[in-house]
């Protein structure tokens, strides 16, 4: 079919409707290319967002590695006072009532502890609660 032949079956409606195509066609192109525009703006402006966050902690992260490395120029390790302490005589006493000090000796020789007390307990012993 030619122009000729539409416009002799059709008359002036098939070129309004071919132009009328033609514009909306032409309307929905040019929104998809200001969409894909305005999307391609957002991308650029989150990348620069991240190089400038990325490019700062860069910075930071440069000054904490310079000032690890003086610090680890700095650093000893003294131990005297942990053998000082224990070494010490206070540590030695035991203060543990008689029973208690039984039932320690009795866990190292590796008997088998008494699930119950043997006898009543006294008054002078803590209550547990």
């Amino acid at each position: 079919m030619s122009w000729a032949v539409l416009l002799k079956k059709g008359g002036p409606y098939a070129v309004v409707l071919a132009v009328v195509a033609a514009i909306a066609f032409g309307g929905w192109v040019g929104r998809g290319w200001y969409e894909d525009s305005q999307d391609l703006a957002e991308e650029r402006g989150a990348q620069a967002a991240i190089d400038a966050a990325m490019e700062r902690e860069s910075r930071i992260a440069e000054k904490v590695e310079t000032r690890l490395a003086d610090l680890k120029a700095n650093e000893r390790i003294i131990d005297r006072g942990v053998i000082r302490e224990i070494q010490n005589p206070v540590y030695r006493n035991v203060c543990l009532p008689a029973g208690g000090l039984r039932l320690l000796n009795a866990a190292a020789r590796g008997e088998a502890l008494p699930a119950e007390p043997a006898g009543e307990v006294s008054d002078d012993a803590p209550a547990t609660e």
